[in-house]
């Protein structure tokens, strides 16, 4: 019997035992002959597969005969349709992570030769590789004892990027299935964030009020805000209300080059912007109430304008001094070190929480976007609850109002 045009006949391959056949396509601008070959242990497999790409042909005119290599893929991925989505921060955590694993583990395959086990085991190798970048190219044997880790929040974070690749590969036809989602994911590690205790909060708090950038301090405990949101803070956005509409962020110029279009910011100076928050729970306002009403006002003094906190100089911080003069100041009040300036967040929820604040309440207070976060009812504008909420923590911590 003649073979339909582009069919070729099906045969058992002698080397291997595989059943084979090709369909041919059209050939290239060079007059290059180009087939798409099948192979598989099941005749009937071989047979289903070739009449599925051979409709396709009809339909499209063409195959693609070759994917793409994972590192050409994910560059075109992070640069051509990432970037054009994503915050600046989120990406250069996102090119972090490729060019430190995802590409060196994978990036020497097709993407249609990664399999689930190829994803496995690059989370898995994720997970035993040192924390300290200088330590990964040390024989497991000469490594100190209890060197640290990655973590399997940083595996689950690596797999999810590859993850977004490889489903643009499939919307793009590039790849018929997504291996990332025929593993389990990593599960994402508890962490206990370290955060002061009310009595520890009282004694800081207290050391505050005589100590160099002790407003700065109380500002973080007395309101939850995040470190973006209380460095960036501005004069006017200062008055019976704390508006944090906008967050203080470091990003380089490259990152700078191709932005989604609905990403606000503002240069402020160097590398250096202000940025709107991500979601629309972080776009919020506070009430102001006492004593962080009057903590502030003498900070602000005569000014009009300009950053609420600055250094000396009259510069606003750069959040990785922030950070550097926290861990000092917490040292110099005589308490522990180990609560990181992200842990002043946590003192104020675990304070709302002991002042018996409703949920609902402190996920508005600290603009959670997650239920999963404080388990209740989101309820947006009452002004009157929350400053009852932040009263009831300034009574807990026998502050004056």
């Amino acid at each position: 019997m003649a073979r339909s045009k582009g069919e070729s006949s099906i045969y058992q391959r002698t080397s291997d035992g595989l059943w084979c056949t090709s369909v041919e396509l059209p050939r290239t601008a060079q007059g290059k002959r180009r087939r798409k070959v099948i192979a598989n242990k099941s005749k009937l497999v071989v047979i289903k597969e070739m009449r599925r790409l051979q409709a396709e042909l009809t339909q499209h005119g063409d195959l693609s005969t070759e994917a793409p290599y994972l590192r050409d893929w994910m560059t075109y991925w992070l640069e051509e349709v990432a970037a054009l989505k994503l915050r600046p921060s989120t990406m250069r955590s996102h090119r972090g992570v490729a060019r430190n694993f995802i590409v060196p583990m994978l990036g020497h395959k097709r993407l249609d030769k990664i399999t689930p086990t190829d994803v496995q085991k690059m989370t898995n190798r994720i997970q035993k590789t040192p924390k300290d970048a200088s330590l990964r190219d040390v024989p497991e044997e000469q490594r100190p004892a209890g060197t640290a880790r990655l973590s399997s929040t940083y595996a689950l974070y690596a797999h999810n990027v590859l993850s977004g690749a490889l489903k643009t590969a499939m919307r793009q036809e590039k790849i018929k299935r997504n291996p990332c989602q025929l593993v389990d994911k990593p599960r994402k590690r508890i962490t206990d964030e370290k955060a002061l205790t009310v009595d520890m909060a009282i004694k800081f708090l207290r050391w505050c009020a005589t100590a160099k950038y002790g407003d700065l301090w109380a500002t973080f405990l007395l309101t939850g805000g995040r470190e973006g949101e209380v460095l960036g803070l501005e004069i006017d956005r200062v008055q019976d209300v704390i508006d944090f509409s906008w967050q203080l962020q470091t990003l380089r110029p490259e990152e700078m080059v191709t932005i989604p279009a609905d990403f606000e910011h503002r240069h402020v100076r160097h590398n250096l912007y202000l940025t709107r928050p991500k979601s629309a729970a972080g776009w919020r306002v506070q009430p102001l109430i006492e004593p962080l009403a009057s903590i502030l006002a003498r900070t602000i003094g005569d000014r009009t304008e300009g950053f609420v906190f600055v250094k000396d100089g009259g510069q606003c911080w750069q959040p990785s001094d922030a950070w550097a003069a926290w861990k000092q100041a917490l040292k110099d009040a005589g308490i522990s070190e180990n609560v990181k300036l992200h842990g002043a967040r946590h003192t104020t929820v675990d304070l709302l929480y002991e002042a018996e604040v409703p949920e609902a309440v402190i996920m508005e207070i600290v603009g959670h976007s997650s239920r999963g976060v404080t388990r209740g009812y989101r309820s947006r504008g009452n002004e009157r609850i929350k400053a009852d909420a932040l009263g009831r923590v300034a009574d807990l911590l026998q502050l004056d109002r």
